[in-house]
This record gives structure tokens, C-alpha cells and sequence, in this order.
């Protein structure tokens, strides 16, 4: 961090929690789950309603609770301004229907989210915006779709499930060179890892489903950038509905004081566990940043803080070897889920592209005995001796 400011584990349990009036002097942030609030005189009233004076009106708008998560990540991602969605879909979309109209073009990887590829895909042609997806590793492709022209840059880093990792600063030199805006989706890496706006992106979006939350019990999103490019994300999310429950604001303001613990444990877990996959004779790739066979682990490097808590790798045997392997899996959930405290894997044809074809997750080159390992913070020798165990099973 620069000098003079705290250190991201201090952000993580103190930011967005220190200018806020304490009720009845409580430690925590208080769950408002008030639908409205009240004021004394018309003056007053209106003037919080126009955002003249601070203050909240009705909880689809803003509320307590909600506006100290929100704090806390713009604090975490050194943002301007951060506001948030009731999922991390509803974060995706919002951000590019808010900014995007019929004709634009949008570029973007074809490694994205299953999710978010099918707003590419399908959703946004569907409203005569132009998409045009290139090859995750293939900069200079990347830079040559952006060069013919496009409104907004979509990135992803690392990828969900094939954990590529994009150069941000390069290419958001390319598209701010055509007057384009650059959001980068960062639920993999965290703000602990990596900080998009600072390598120049406009926007970052998260999940605060996953890493942010760490617990699997609340569902949330979040976008952090600029004043101007946040009042018109919470414009668009306020007046299309979808807003952040102040119970789920709650339980991630609380998982997010260990976010820094979490993320470092997993960061040293992951890296421990892809070596050790890559010398097992049934694993045919092992797709993890921190590795230096990693195609852009020199980007890896220089982007990123930590490697992260993902991986994935592939099994000789295909589909037939996940169905054998997962359930003798005793540490981890098998679940559609990722960033949590305990390990969760899954195969992408049941969790990040469940919604796509094989035929779809194949031209995104994403093969059907892929394995998406969500390293939790068990202890690192038992998750490899699950594994171990787990992989024993194939020939």
C-alpha cells in the first residue's frame, strides 16, 4: 500500500466501518432490515431524496447496512465510489445494460463465465449490441477487435474455470486509446490479489458471493470505479430492482474482516496443491497462474499480489474419471459454489457452464474432465492426501 495508508487486512476489517453514528455504541454494524425512513419535516426529506444532504429514504435506493459494504469494498479496491447488486450476476449485467445501447460494440474472451458469456452470446445481440469475442491468450488479437472500434472492453482475470490470466495494463491501454471503457470482472483474484483500477481499468466487478463473503450464505455483487460511472450503475440498479438484502450486506461486511486470511492461506494452499497435481500421472493439466508453465505466468507476476485460491486440472478419462474421483472426495463440498472456507470442486458442465452445450464449452476450450478446485483453508496435507486418496481409484 502506498505509505501512510493501512494494509488490505487492515482495510478488511476496518474499512467502511468507522464514520458511521454507532446504535446504542455497538461494535458491529448494525442490521437496518428498515424498508423506509422517516423524517420530521418536508425540507429535510427532500433534501436527502435529491442527495443533497446524506441519507437514506428507502432501502431499494440505499441503506445502513448496505452502505457499509459498499464502503468497504470501494476501500479495498481504492476506488472513487462502489455500489452493489443482490448477486454478482445481477452486478454483470446491470453494469453492461447501464451502459450500453443498441448499436454499440462490445469485445470481450471467450473464457468468461458461463453466466456472463451467454449475455454475450445470446442477451445482448438479442438488443442490437454488437459483441465480439477473441481468444482469452491472444493479446494482440484482443488489441485488434478493440482497435476496429467498441464502447466497452469486458475482461476476466484469471478465467472461470480455466484459470487464464488476461493482461489488464496492456490492454486497457488499447481500448482507452479507441475511447473505450475497460471493466474487469476480479472474483477470482480479490482485491487482495490484484487491484484492476490501479493497472487501469474503469471498472471492477465482484461476486461477493464467493471470496468476499468467504461463507457460502450470502448472495451479493458489487461494481467499484469512478463517482461518475457509479452514480449510473446505482441508477440503473435502483430503479431495475436489484438491490442488495441488508441481512446478506451483513454477513458479508463480517466475512470480509477475513478476507486477508482467508485469501493468503488459500493463495499458499493452491500453489502447494498444483505442484503436487502436476506429478500425478492421471492429471493431464494442471491450470493454476502461480505454476511457471503457466502460459502467462509472467503476467501473473507482475499483475497479481498472490496467485489465488483457484485451480483446475484435467483427468485422463475424461467425464467418466470426474464421476469416479468426486465422490470419494471427503474434504470437499461438490457443490457450484467457489471462494468459501472449505474446498469445493466441481466440473464445469455442472457448475460455471452448466448453462452451455458440450459442444459451447469445447469451442471455449473448456474440456469435459475439467475439475474447478476451490482450495479452502483446511490444512494443506489433508487435502492432499483427500486427493491422493480420491485419484487412487483410476488406473
Amino acid at each position: 500500500m502506498t505509505a501512510g495508508l493501512p494494509s488490505r487486512s487492515t482495510i478488511a476489517v476496518w474499512g467502511g466501518e468507522t464514520d458511521h453514528e454507532r446504535y446504542e455504541r455497538a461494535t458491529q454494524v448494525p442490521v437496518v432490515h428498515s424498508v423506509s425512513f422517516g423524517y420530521e419535516d418536508v425540507d429535510t426529506w427532500q433534501a436527502v431524496a435529491l442527495g443533497r444532504e446524506p441519507g437514506h429514504i428507502y432501502s431499494r435506493n440505499s441503506n445502513p447496512t448496505v452502505r457499509a459494504f459498499e464502503e468497504k469494498i470501494r476501500d479495498l479496491e481504492a476506488a472513487e465510489a462502489a455500489t452493489s447488486f443482490s448477486t454478482g450476476m445481477a452486478a454483470i449485467s446491470g453494469t453492461l445494460f447501464a451502459l450500453l445501447r443498441p448499436g454499440d460494440r462490445v469485445v470481450s474472451i471467450r473464457d468468461s463465465y458461463g453466466g456472463t458469456n451467454k449475455l454475450f452470446t445470446g442477451f445482448l445481440p438479442s438488443f442490437g449490441i454488437e459483441v465480439g469475442l477473441c481468444a482469452t491468450t491472444d493479446f494482440e488479437n484482443i488489441e485488434a477487435e478493440v482497435a476496429r472500434g467498441c464502447k466497452l472492453l469486458y475482461l476476466e482475470t484469471p478465467t472461470n474455470p480455466t484459470i487464464k490470466v488476461v493482461d489488464i495494463e496492456r490492454l486497457a491501454r488499447a481500448a482507452h486509446a479507441v475511447g473505450a471503457l475497460v471493466v474487469v470482472d476480479n472474483t477470482f483474484a480479490t482485491p487482495i490479489n490484484q487491484n484492476p483500477l490501479q493497472l487501469g481499468a474503469d471498472l471492477v466487478l465482484h461476486s461477493a458471493t464467493k471470496y468476499l463473503g468467504g461463507h457460502a450464505d450470502a448472495l451479493g455483487g458489487a461494481a467499484c470505479g469512478s463517482e461518475a460511472l457509479i452514480r449510473t450503475l446505482h441508477h440503473f440498479r435502483e430503479i431495475n430492482g436489484a438491490t442488495l438484502a441488508p441481512m446478506d450486506a451483513y454477513h458479508l461486511l463480517r466475512g470480509m474482516k477475513t478476507l486477508a486470511l482467508r485469501v493468503e492461506r488459500q493463495n499458499q494452499s493452491a500453489l502447494t496443491i498444483a505442484r503436487w497435481l502436476t506429478e500425478q500421472p492421471v492429471v493431464e493439466h494442471v491450470n493454476y497462474p502461480g505454476l511457471e508453465t503457466h502460459l502467462h505466468h509472467d503476467v501473473a507476476k507482475r499483475q497479481m499480489r498472490g496467485f489465488g485460491g483457484m485451480l483446475s486440472f484435467s483427468l485422463r478419462g475424461g467425464f467418466d474419471a470426474i464421476k469416479q474421483v468426486l465422490p470419494r472426495l471427503r474434504y470437499a463440498h461438490r457443490a457450484a459454489n467457489l471462494g468459501c472456507v472449505e474446498t469445493v470442486v466441481g466440473p464445469p458442465a455442472v457448475t460455471s457452464h452448466v448453462e452451455c452445450t458440450a459442444a459451447e464449452r469445447a469451442a471455449a476450450g473448456i474440456p469435459e474432465g475439467l475439475i474447478r478446485y476451490s482450495t479452502g483453508i483446511e490444512d494443506v496435507a489433508d487435502l492432499i492426501a483427500d486427493l491422493r486418496n480420491a485419484l487412487a481409484v483410476l488406473p
